[in-house]
């Protein structure tokens, strides 16, 4: 059955290779990139069906305009910019913590959580693919919350829930000898954990 269930990932992509071909091309890449309006307007006929686009066109120039009076930075120049500092930095922290935020760790280790509250071996991958499932769903959820509270507060509170579970999972991980059933607790943390990272970072 693995087999299978891994094979058909490429399902989805056997779809996309036969029936790319017969999407247009975006109507902003061929009125930006290629300079070409007439097939940018083949383009937007063919998506929004006929009719006046000359304002989604007019939008398109405009874009094209506000792209050619900005400046392309490097690298280094980015760097020693002052007026990107603060950005440069917010950047760097975001990508910072969502690296060391510990969902590696978490992955690597659930399974010998698992193993060790004894569940049948067979169950385990089963048990994993749950865990997977859990952020993806949690990501769709955050699809949904993100324009009701905004991306600062679901960082800030998935950062919080993800540390307080953390802390939980290391008291639970070091009771496991004692209390038979904290095996199961730390199997509720590594999912919270998840979802939790799903919704925030």
């Amino acid at each position: 059955l693995w087999p299978w269930l891994l094979a058909s990932s490429g399902l989805s992509a056997l779809v996309q290779l036969v029936i790319l071909p017969f999407f247009p091309d975006s109507p902003s890449y061929l009125l930006v990139q290629k300079g070409n309006e007439e097939a940018c307007r083949k383009a937007i006929r063919k998506l929004w069906g006929e009719g006046d686009h000359q304002a989604e066109i007019d939008d398109i120039m405009k874009e094209k305009l506000a792209m050619t009076s900005t400046k392309t930075l490097r690298v280094l120049e980015v760097i020693k910019e002052r007026s990107l500092r603060w950005q440069l930095y917010m950047l760097m922290t975001a990508m910072t913590t969502l690296q060391l935020c510990g969902i590696n760790a978490i992955y690597f280790y659930s399974f010998e959580v698992f193993h060790t509250a004894k569940f049948e071996e067979y169950l385990i991958p089963y048990v994993s693919l749950g865990v997977g499932l859990c952020e993806c769903l949690s990501s769709i959820l955050c699809s949904t919350l993100i324009d009701r509270f905004g991306r600062k507060v679901l960082l800030w509170g998935g950062y919080t829930l993800m540390c307080s579970v953390l802390a939980l999972l290391t008291m639970t991980l070091s009771l496991q000898h004692q209390f038979f059933w904290m095996h199961y607790f730390s199997v509720i943390l590594i999912f919270l954990f998840v979802v939790f990272y799903g919704m925030g970072p």
